[in-house]
């Protein structure tokens, strides 16, 4: 029986409320987010207001109230202001004021052109300085080419790399009154030729006489016939040493009109043959001839004006 009364007691659950405060969920996180997106919206506000043109914000007040209008029309300070505002600006930090986004990128746009273009010229004066330097070591590093050392004169001008071949008394580029190329000066404008055919730069040749006249040049082949024939077989000889033909943009004669020694007019050193190596101002000149171009430097001489006259191939000059 004893067994039998303890299966048979009652099950006694107890339960004990603990005191403190009721829990009263998550909806408090929501309110703060609330609270913070519309701070963060206020401060946006506020900054966009900051950095906006008093024209801009002229735009906008009229595009509310006659949106209609604004949009088929356009009217005064829908960001087109020119007005000036202190502070604000891209940065509030600013204290140059309010401009004209579209005068500031101008600005900057001119800015970067002209220092482009420095740049630009910087770098082609670079590379003319490193033709003349690679000119120098080919003809040193060849004996025969070194001979003619006293010849060859490299300088640069106002329109780029200028390589002048000389004549001497006793070695002369081509015979008198012809335009036939001496063996020595035929390997060095094949020499000089293959360094130019790793230049993208267009060349101008020009022939130089002196100022002995043939005995009938007023009306037949005369020294500008003369010039115009040496000037156009040098370019063959620099197009077989591997420059290609299309480097070359002008050749032309200019006779006895340049001397390099005015005071001796029959001085050999007025036979020349000049290879001028364009920088891109003198080609644009040339190529466009009615651009504007900017003024050259006041130490530049004007060059005179010259004549150029096509190659005459027909009649075998007298000797000179």
């Amino acid at each position: 029986m004893a067994g039998d009364s303890k299966k048979l007691q009652p099950i006694i659950v107890k339960k004990i409320k603990k005191g403190g405060h009721g829990h009263h969920g998550g909806a408090w996180k929501i309110a703060y987010a609330d609270f913070v997106t519309a701070m963060m919206a206020f401060f946006l506000l506020m900054w966009l207001l900051g950095s906006t043109t008093e024209g801009d914000k002229k735009g906008i007040a009229d595009y509310f109230n006659s949106p209609l209008k604004i949009a088929m029309f356009g009217g005064s300070g829908s960001g087109d202001s020119s007005s000036i505002i202190k502070g604000g600006g891209a940065d509030l930090s600013r204290s140059g004021g309010q401009v004209k986004q579209g005068e500031i990128e101008a600005k900057k746009r001119t800015i970067n052109l002209q220092a482009l273009k420095e740049e630009q010229k910087r770098a082609e004066m670079a590379k003319l300085k490193a033709i003349k330097e690679k000119v120098e070591e080919v003809l040193a590093s060849n004996p025969k080419l070194a001979a003619l050392k006293s010849q060859i004169r490299l300088d640069m001008t106002a329109d780029g790399l200028r390589i002048q071949i000389v004549d001497e008394l006793n070695r002369a580029m081509f015979d008198s009154g012809s335009a036939v190329v001496q063996p020595h000066m035929r390997e060095l404008l094949r020499e000089i030729g293959s360094v130019l055919a790793e230049v993208p730069n267009r060349l101008t040749l020009e022939g130089h006489t002196d100022a002995q006249p043939f005995a009938a040049g007023e009306r037949g082949y005369s020294n500008w016939e003369l010039s115009s024939d040496r000037a156009n077989a040098s370019r063959r000889e620099l197009v077989a040493g591997g420059m290609p033909d299309d480097h070359v943009l002008r050749v032309q004669g200019l006779a006895s009109s340049q001397l390099i020694e005015p005071a001796n007019p029959a001085s050999p050193a007025n036979r020349r043959i000049s290879i001028i190596v364009m920088n891109r101002e003198a080609e644009d000149r040339i190529l466009r001839p009615g651009a504007p171009s900017e003024p050259e430097p006041a130490e530049q001489p004007a060059l005179v004006d010259h004549k150029v006259v096509e190659p005459v191939s027909t009649f075998v000059p007298p000797a000179r």
